[in-house]
């Protein structure tokens, strides 16, 4: 019995590995308030922040600033102020931050970051530069990319490449390539997906340059074999408004490495039910009705993976 329960243990782990949880960031105020929890890591969402009563937060976190001292407190309020989208008293309320105690890096960066969100983008661009100064790693050292973005917009360039943003190219073959090595691509996808999930939280399509960034993110998420966050992430670079051939070519691709998977995991599922007879008639009887159920799961999967193949690459060449 207990090898039978090891059995069915390990399959369902093996069979759904694809599905599971990822843990995210949290963002905890200097009160001890959570205001958003990310459960994504792969895909760029946007933080989803909790409801709270905003003006109940601000009143505690100033009680809390005249009682300590602590200037955590205050910069917390203009993380709150933001997130209600009233950048010009959070702005005034950072410079004043940075008056009473100068050289934080929260500071400069809010300040650079509200800049930017008001279209003021050459005085984001020095703030921007003066937190890296104070931290470089911070924002889990992305914000090198922040700079490449904003000095997109003050040159007002109009075919914003992914090359320029991120100083690589994935080729403009069906299958993305890189001549990055594995950590490279690693701290590159890092950067890519906070500044991402940052934007998003904000800025809603279309965005030219949001869309390029997440083209580059799902050819990253491609060439690690993630078709599943590929194709959503293509998918979302489309809604933000990329415009290129390659683009539906990648996606057809995802379908087709799916459609492939797929159809090797019933395969896989059928080879499993018949070398399962050393059970007795009640486990077997089990563990055939599971092996059927996760085999009948794949083939809807792979028929609405080859029904998206069929109607993207239809629409291709129709056009």
């Amino acid at each position: 019995m207990n090898k039978f329960k090891a059995f069915v243990i390990v399959f369902i782990l093996v069979s759904f590995k694809a599905f599971a949880c990822l843990n995210g960031e949290t963002k905890i105020l200097a009160n001890g308030v959570e205001v958003y929890h990310d459960d994504h890591k792969v895909v760029p969402k946007g933080h989803e922040f909790y409801k709270e009563n905003f003006s109940k937060l601000i009143s505690d976190l100033e009680s809390a600033y005249k009682r300590t001292g602590d200037i955590d407190y205050l910069s917390d309020k203009g993380y709150v102020l933001i997130i209600q989208r009233k950048y010009d008293e959070a702005l005034k309320l950072y410079i004043n931050i940075e008056k009473i105690e100068p050289h934080r890096y929260s500071t400069a960066s809010n300040i650079g970051t509200l800049y930017e969100l008001k279209g003021e983008n050459e005085k984001a661009y020095e703030w921007i530069k003066k937190a890296i100064k104070i931290n470089p790693e911070s924002h889990n050292g992305s914000e090198w990319l922040h700079l490449k973005i904003l000095e997109a917009k003050i040159k007002n360039l109009k075919n914003i490449s992914g090359t320029f943003l991120i100083n690589t190219s994935f080729g403009l073959e069906k299958n993305p390539k890189t001549k990055l090595t594995s950590n490279e691509l690693a701290i590159l996808e890092k950067a890519l997906y906070y500044q991402l999930n940052e934007r998003i939280t904000f800025i809603k399509p279309k965005d030219a340059i949001i869309s390029v960034l997440l083209f580059e993110l799902a050819n990253i998420v491609k060439i690690n074999k993630d078709d599943l966050s590929a194709t959503e992430i293509y998918e979302l670079s489309k809604k933000y408004g990329f415009q290129n051939e390659l683009i539906n070519k990648r996606i057809i691709l995802c379908y087709e490495d799916r459609l492939h998977f797929w159809g090797t995991e019933i395969e896989k599922l059928e080879i499993k039910k018949g070398s399962i007879f050393d059970l007795d008639g009640r486990q077997l009887d089990i563990i055939v009705m599971i092996l059927s159920l996760i085999s009948l799961i794949f083939l809807v999967l792979l028929i609405v993976f080859f029904l998206k193949w069929k109607k993207l690459k239809k629409s291709i060449t129709a056009s």
